[in-house]
């Protein structure tokens, strides 16, 4: 920096597409600062190290940074600063800013304050193994609409714009266009590559090496068939020179050093929010079908789990966070259209449930007890289906707090999955339904309450949500979301129960139409550690109503020792 004449360089912890899970080759705040949550950008500058991280990882960061010299700027609270505001108090707006400019967004960059210098693959001088970038095997789907189909919509989208092309970066709305799925990305199906699509053809900048499986040749071939052309990932630089005509482009995704060259070069770009997004969160019939088999198949894992569980801790069976985790996998691995988890399984017994994102280890971790209380986020792809869920369970004697948390965090659940809302509404305003039962008790959790889910896709996905922020996305039917409060206790506890819910029509009135939610999650609730004063009567029959729907699905398809046990568990109360 000092022989540059830069005065800070900001790292994020993003890909050249913008994307929440990067690959390896990307994981550049974890190679820098050893923080190693989803969400997190370092800026150095000659007398500072910051981490910039939310409230999902407070905990950890404070951990993972102990010793480092890199000080915590904690975001998503009410004192927040955020980095633009902070180089801009350090310098006054005169600093030279040197950023990636592969892994920053176009947005952001511009955000900054003084001089952004785009330095491409900046840390590759200091990280010498650095990975390359990964190229898996390239298969279809069949989601229920052709990609000829899809390209038809998308131009006359482009028609209504007035432009002659849009180059799309996000790697799930190029996998959604293009119905392919890889495995560029642990625990996403996707493919690291640029889409061009114009008035005339289809340009995939996906080639990084020589293609040599069968399967990849193979779709391939299809591809071409249907008019893509095939480039070099690589090439994608030579786009700016090109290119003639209007290009539309979505500079929340696109990153700041194709941005630039754009630009540089004098293409003209509009600029706006990329229609796919929306689009692909409203799942077809033949999506919402497979997430339903998916979800089937998910569950049939799970109970088996919980039974597992709860009976090898009866049994004085030594059995660790991580234990618990491979086994889940090998449950969920014998399912007939499992591909593997949907993001790494969070097996957290007791204080490591504290942390919304725990990371469990792999090697020495903590034994689980028939104590207190056991948290298990998880979630697998399938050939059908994406699925995302969380059970809490009670392994044992449980306080009185415990108890308290477990129930309200519950209440909010079910409030939330019983909403009934006018069409136009968008998840902000549901948000406080979830949060309510805890402010009551002046409690509260710092992450967001729901995330979109794609199909055979991301686990997370917008453009919907609900949370706090002020996001204006109206909820449709077809979108599927996640319903997710929690409580975290620092070095005691933490509690979510989490379902996945499907937007559905609600009847109409001279109100207007109205909307409702329908949980496509199954399985059930444990209800020994309620405390059944806190619930109306309300959510005691939504509850009942729930685990009796999971034990008539599910039974059958069950051994009969885990069918009797869960007759057992999903008893009305």
């Amino acid at each position: 920096m000092r022989a540059k004449g830069w005065d800070a360089v900001v790292v994020t912890g993003s890909d050249p597409h913008s994307s929440e899970y990067p690959a390896e080759r990307w994981k550049q705040v974890e190679w820098l600062s050893g923080f190693t949550g989803e969400a997190g950008d370092v800026v150095v500058t000659l007398d500072h190290a910051g981490l910039w991280t939310d409230t999902r990882y407070f905990i950890q960061a404070e951990q993972q940074l102990a010793g480092t010299g890199i000080v915590l700027h904690k975001t998503r609270v009410p004192e927040q600063v955020l980095i633009p505001e902070w180089l801009e108090g350090q310098f006054g707006g005169e600093g030279i800013i040197a950023v990636d400019g592969l892994c920053v967004g176009a947005d952001f960059a511009q955000s900054l304050p003084g001089t952004v210098l785009s330095v491409p693959d900046l840390l590759s001088r200091f990280w010498e193994d650095r990975p390359g970038v990964p190229q898996t095997p390239v298969f279809t789907v069949d989601p229920g609409e052709s990609r000829r189909e899809k390209f038809d919509w998308i131009r006359a989208f482009l028609r209504g714009k007035d432009c002659d092309a849009i180059l799309l970066t996000a790697l799930d709305e190029i996998a959604w266009m293009l119905n392919v799925r890889a495995s560029d990305i642990e625990y996403n199906p996707l493919v690291i590559s640029y889409l061009l699509i114009s008035k005339t053809g289809v340009d995939w900048y996906v080639l990084k090496d020589e293609v040599e499986d069968p399967e990849s040749k193979a779709t391939f071939s299809i591809l071409e068939a249907d008019g893509v052309r095939l480039l070099p990932y690589a090439d994608i630089d030579y786009l700016p020179t090109e290119f003639t005509g209007r290009l539309f482009v979505d500079a929340a995704t696109l990153n700041y050093q194709l941005y630039s060259s754009l630009s540089a070069a004098g293409v003209a770009l509009e600029q706006g929010t990329s229609p796919v997004g929306l689009r692909k969160a409203v799942k077809n019939p033949r999506e919402i079908a497979g997430m339903r088999e998916a979800h089937l198949q998910d569950a049939l894992a799970m109970e088996r789990f919980l039974y597992w569980l709860e009976k090898s801790v009866e049994a004085g069976r030594e059995i660790s966070e991580w234990d618990a985790a491979v086994k889940l996998g090998q449950l969920r691995a014998d399912l007939p259209d499992y591909l593997g988890d949907s993001f790494e399984t969070i097996s957290a017994y007791g204080p490591g449930a504290a942390l919304p994102h725990y990371i469990t280890p792999h090697v020495h971790a903590p034994s689980i007890r028939e104590d207190g209380l056991y948290l298990c986020d998880s979630g697998g792809q399938y050939r059908c289906g994406t699925t995302d869920i969380t059970r809490t369970v009670p392994l044992g004697r449980c306080s009185a707090l415990e108890r308290e948390d477990y129930t309200l965090v519950l209440k909010g659940h079910i409030d939330l999955a019983m909403a009934v809302f006018p069409e136009g509404t968008p998840g902000c305003r549901l948000d406080a339904l979830a949060r309510e039962p805890l402010w009551r008790s002046k409690r509260n959790f710092g992450h967001g309450t729901g995330h979109g889910v794609g199909w055979f896709l991301g686990v997370h996905e917008g453009p919907h949500d609900v949370r706090q922020n002020l996001n204006p996305v109206a909820l449709q039917p077809g979108m599927i979301l996640s319903d997710e409060p929690g409580i975290y206790r620092e070095g005691r506890h933490g509690v979510r129960h989490e379902n996945l819910l499907l937007v559905v029509p609600a009847g109409e009135s001279e109100f207007g139409r109205w909307l409702a939610f329908e949980p496509l999650t199954l399985c059930h609730f444990d209800t020994d550690a309620l405390e059944l004063s806190l619930l109306d009567r309300s959510e005691i029959e939504w509850l009942n109503a729930y685990n009796e729907k999971v034990y008539q699905t599910l039974s059958p398809r069950l051994p009969q020792e885990i069918s009797a046990w869960l007759r057992d568990k999903t008893r009305p109360v």
